[in-house]
Parts: structure tokens; C-alpha cells; sequence
């Protein structure tokens, strides 16, 4: 279709203002289909995938139809649902960006692993409530959150929610809006269950579906590394000096990161220059030919000021910040591996957060991006000696003259064994750079305490929930609600047997009481569960075979990379 622009959509000048300064002029398809129909006030189903901008085509017609003076002021009219807490941050986030310039509408996230005294606070003053199913039924519940004033429901992700169980819920929930409302649902795939919904809780919905072309990435390696917080400018120290690529563009999200990476690589032996959008014309232009003629091989950039270059030969990109939507992810490191070369493209994560967002980024764009541990200094040591080993045969092998042969014979000439003259050289060679390497800790990779295959070996506890066979749930059930509850991960959420009246989890010893505490009461399947501390197994309750070991969902990402789901 053609190019649809911002300015052509009817958009009021606050959030006009709001998405250029966002770096966007034209609308995205599924943007430039949805907005007009829900600004009519039309129920949509938008069939698109993750990282085609659906965020902003459905929050900003809600931001725009929000009253923000008057009695419903303070009233919540918008809800949005999504499937876990992270997409549930990102898109408030999403949110407060779009409506910066209008002050009046009010976005607050509900999710649960958070206090909810906090979210109670500033319930009071929200128009628009962005959640998890779960966290939103709590609020419901408690009366902390009133849905009565409703004028528009989102469902975000919703063939996701469903997978997680959230079903009931979402359904329950609808319940408390007024019928007269406009409903709105966004879903990647559209099994019978989600035309269900559609069926039962939309009003003649307008279809808007986009077919999202296939990137093929498949000459870039991809690579992540996860690190402690705050370790983040060591991590891409040591990972660049043991990969030791020609040219590479790191790429941060602020101006400020920009210029903070560009001193401590300058500060620690590397040749970086920045670009962001505070640079005259004349100052971009002088960083690109540095960088172009090989004088600096590091260049550190924010997404919008690297909009337009084109630089040949690209070794490397690092995502030294996730990017906020997975086309950038694939913009991004689309700048290697070009022409028939290959590429190689390095992610650094701190947080559970990070590490969610780059699975959401894997299953988006279909990437396997595989986690490898931050180089020791040791392994740089022994990288280098392989290198400098290659270079050294390839001049062995290479008819040109030895200029430094009459030296070698002259030392042999003094008695010298022509071993000892060889490693005395190759000694001075590699003492050229005595700099101090840093040590990162090596997080979620093997270690003391850890296993590749096994998972954690730290200890855990077992919590049993009344709930199991009989209710036809399987394990991606119990870890969405844990998730939900909790705010445990994956990777924190052991193995789960499913018996019949019953199921058994294991869950970090550490917090054993805590979870049981934050589960009471769950929901799953439409059902309110009790969770208890498991001590003993009773012989006649033992799991089939087929349930000894239930695997989590795959698309939960392995310890070792995010492997996509095959369609």
C-alpha cells in the first residue's frame, strides 16, 4: 500500500507532536489501517505480528477519544490487556510517550510480582489502565478499580493470553464493562477459540490483517550475552576484544548512553565516535568519514540518528539497549552480513526484563539468537595468540623477502637457539598491551551452583495447588499464573508433575513461602486454587508416566538461546 503519513490521519496536534519527536512520519500498515476505523469508533480484529507498530495503532486512537476534563476525568475509559507483565510495561510505556504533550490522560500499568498498594494509588487518578488478566481481576475485587466508565477494551495479544490460561478471566472481566463499548482485538494467529471470543463480545468487527514480510537473517550470527546490572560497559569491553571485529556500530537508546559508551571506550583502547541528534550536520558528517576511512572502528549511535547510513563491509552490531520494537531489531542488525558476507550481531541483557524483551524480539522476527557466556580475560588472552598464530603462517607461507633474516642469523651466529629467538619475539609481540582486562560474572550461564542441561541446582522447594488433570490444564497453565503471581520467570520455575486432582511445582527454596502466600486464591482454568508447602507425595497420587516430566512451553526460550516456534 501506499505510504500513508501521521498528518494524513486526522491526529490532534499534541500527539501529532508527540510521534515525530518519536522519529516517525509515516504510518506503519497496520497503523495506517486501524487508526481511522477506531476513530470511527469501529470494533477491529487486527491479525498482525509483534513489531509491526500494533501498540501505537491502538493507543493512539484511545489517548485521543479519552476525556480528560469533566467527571469521567478521573475515571478509567480505556482498558488494555496483555498477556504478561513485561508487554504490560512496555506498552504503558508506549503510552506515556504517545500522550507527553497531552498532560490530562493518565496511564498507569497493573501487573502482578509488584506491590499492589502502590498500583491502588495511583488507581485513583487513571483513565486508562494498561494490565495483566490476572492483576486486573485482583483490583476488580478489591473495588480499587472500576470499570463502569469504560468506553474502550484492547485485547493485546489475546491468542497468547489464551495459551497462558487467561481465558476465564479475560471473559470474567468483560463482564463488569458496559455493553456499549468499543472492543478491540489484536492476535498473531486466530485459532477457533479467539473467533469465539470475537463472536461473543464484538460488534460487526472490521478485519484488518497483515501479511508481514518474511527477513532473512540468516548470514548473522546472533548472539547474547547476559550480566549483572551495571556491568553492562564491561561486558561489551571484553566481548569486543575477544571478537575483535574491523568495524561495528553499537547502538543505544539515548543521547546520553551515547556519549557515556564513547568515553569509557575511549578511556579503555578503542578508537569510538558517537552520533545522536544533538550534532550539527557538519559534526555527523566528520564522525561518518572517520568511521568510513577505518580511523574509528567503534561507532555508538541512537536508532534515529542512524537512520540513512550505509556503511560497507559492516563486521558487527551490538544492541547495547534492546530496541523497543523488533523491526528495529531487524534494522538494526540488518546492516551485516550483506552481500553475500557474514555478520555477526551481539545483544548485552541485565534483568529479567531485558532477557523477556529479547525473547519477545526472537519469536518476532524468528531468530535463534544463542547466549554465550562474557569472555574471561583468559580466553581473550588465548583468542589473540590463535589470531596473531594465523597471521604468523600466513607470512611464513607468503614468497616475500625477510627483511628481518639477517638479524635471526646474526643472533645464531651469537650462539642463540632459534626456538629461544622465536619466543623472545613472539613474547614482545603480545606484551604490547598490558592493560587490565575487568572480570564479569557470568550470568545465567553455567557456573558453581549451575548446571547446562540440569538448569539450577540451588535448592528448591515443591508447592502442590489443588488443581490438575481433571481440570485439563497443562504445565503452560501453572507457569503463566505463577508468572503472573509471583513474578518468578522461567528458568526460576522447576519441574511440574501433573496428577489428577492436583499439581506439584518446583519453585526457588528461597522464596518457597513467599509464592505459596501470593497464590492463594489463583485462578486457573476459571478455577480459584489453594496452594500449600508439598512435604510428601502419597503412593496412589503418583503421575502417569507421560506427566513425570512436563516439559514448559518451548516458546518459554531454552537456557542457552531462543529458539522461534516452528509455524
Amino acid at each position: 500500500m501506499n505510504e500513508i503519513l501521521f498528518a494524513d490521519l486526522g491526529l490532534s496536534p499534541e500527539v501529532l507532536r508527540a510521534v515525530e519527536e518519536m522519529g516517525f512520519t509515516a504510518a506503519t500498515d497496520i497503523q495506517a489501517q486501524s487508526i481511522p476505523l477506531l476513530l470511527a469508533g469501529r470494533d477491529v480484529i487486527g491479525r498482525s505480528q509483534t513489531g509491526t507498530g500494533k501498540t501505537a495503532a491502538f493507543a493512539i486512537p484511545a489517548i485521543e477519544q479519552i476525556e480528560t476534563t469533566g467527571e469521567l476525568a478521573t475515571a478509567v475509559q480505556v482498558l488494555i490487556l496483555c498477556p504478561t507483565r513485561e508487554l504490560a510495561m512496555q506498552a504503558c510505556q508506549e503510552v506515556e510517550k504517545l500522550a507527553v504533550h497531552k498532560p490530562g490522560v493518565r496511564p498507569v500499568a497493573v501487573y502482578g510480582g509488584a506491590p499492589i498498594e502502590r498500583q491502588i494509588v495511583k488507581l485513583k487518578r487513571a483513565n486508562m489502565v494498561i494490565g495483566t488478566p490476572g492483576r486486573v481481576m485482583d483490583h476488580i475485587r478489591r473495588r480499587t478499580l472500576k470499570l463502569q466508565n469504560i468506553r474502550t477494551v484492547v485485547l493485546d495479544e489475546a491468542d497468547e493470553m489464551l495459551n497462558m490460561g487467561f481465558r476465564e478471566d479475560i471473559e470474567e472481566i468483560l463482564q463488569y464493562v458496559p455493553e456499549q463499548r468499543q472492543t478491540v482485538l489484536f492476535s498473531a494467529t486466530m485459532p477457533p477459540p479467539i473467533l469465539e471470543l470475537t463472536g461473543r463480545f464484538q460488534n460487526d468487527p472490521q478485519m484488518v490483517q497483515i501479511n508481514k514480510k518474511q527477513v532473512t537473517l540468516d548470514s548473522i550470527k546472533q548472539l547474547f550475552f547476559e550480566v549483572p546490572m551495571g556491568r553492562k560497559q564491561d561486558a561489551l569491553n571484553l566481548v569486543l576484544r575477544y571478537y575483535a571485529p574491523r568495524s561495528t556500530i553499537v547502538f543505544c537508546n539515548t543521547k546520553r548512553m551515547v556519549d557515556e559508551l564513547v568515553e569509557y571506550l575511549n578511556d579503555h583502547g578503542f578508537k569510538a565516535v558517537g552520533l545522536h541528534g544533538d550534532m550539527k550536520q557538519s559534526q555527523r558528517t566528520q564522525v561518518m568519514e572517520q568511521f568510513k576511512k577505518g580511523r574509528s572502528t567503534l561507532l555508538i549511535a541512537t536508532d534515529v540518528a542512524a537512520r540513512g547510513i550505509d556503511v560497507d563491509d559492516l563486521d558487527a552490531v551490538v544492541n547495547y539497549d534492546l530496541p523497543q520494537q523488533s523491526e528495529y531489531y531487524v534494522h538494526r542488525i540488518g546492516r551485516t552480513g550483506r552481500a553475500g558476507k557474514s555478520g555477526k550481531a551481539f545483544s548485552i541483557v541485565s534483568g529479567r526484563r531485558q532477557v523477556f524483551a529479547l525473547k519477545d524480539i526472537a519469536r518476532a522476527t524468528r531468530s535463534q539468537i544463542e547466549q554465550r557466556p562474557v569472555p574471561t580475560p583468559e580466553e581473550i588472552g588465548e583468542a589473540r595468540r590463535e589470531k596473531q598464530l594465523k597471521k604468523i603462517e600466513k607470512r611464513l607461507a607468503a614468497p616475500e623477502e625477510r627483511t628481518m633474516l639477517p638479524v635471526v642469523e646474526q643472533l645464531v651466529e651469537h650462539g642463540y637457539e632459534l626456538s629461544d629467538i622465536a619466543a623472545v619475539a613472539l613474547e614482545m609481540l603480545f606484551s604490547k598491551d598490558k592493560r587490565v582486562l575487568p572480570q564479569v560474572v557470568r550470568s545465567g550461564m553455567p557456573g558453581p551452583g549451575r548446571d547446562i542441561k540440569g538448569g539450577d541446582r540451588r535448592p528448591v522447594g515443591r508447592i502442590a495447588i489443588d488443581i490438575g488433570r481433571d481440570a485439563h490444564i497443562a504445565p503452560n497453565f501453572l507457569v503463566g499464573a505463577i508468572a503472573e503471581r509471583t513474578g518468578l520467570i522461567g528458568k526460576e520455575i522447576g519441574k511440574i508433575e501433573i496428577f489428577d486432582s492436583r499439581s506439584v511445582v518446583e519453585v526457588p527454596l528461597a522464596r518457597l513461602d513467599e509464592v505459596v502466600e501470593q497464590m492463594q486464591g489463583c485462578k486457573i482454568a476459571g478455577r480459584a486454587t489453594h496452594t500449600r508447602v508439598y512435604t510428601d507425595r502419597p503412593r496412589k497420587d503418583r503421575p502417569r508416566f507421560d506427566d513425570r516430566r512436563s516439559p514448559r512451553p518451548r516458546s518459554r526460550g531454552s537456557r542457552q538461546g531462543f529458539v522461534p516456534k516452528k509455524k
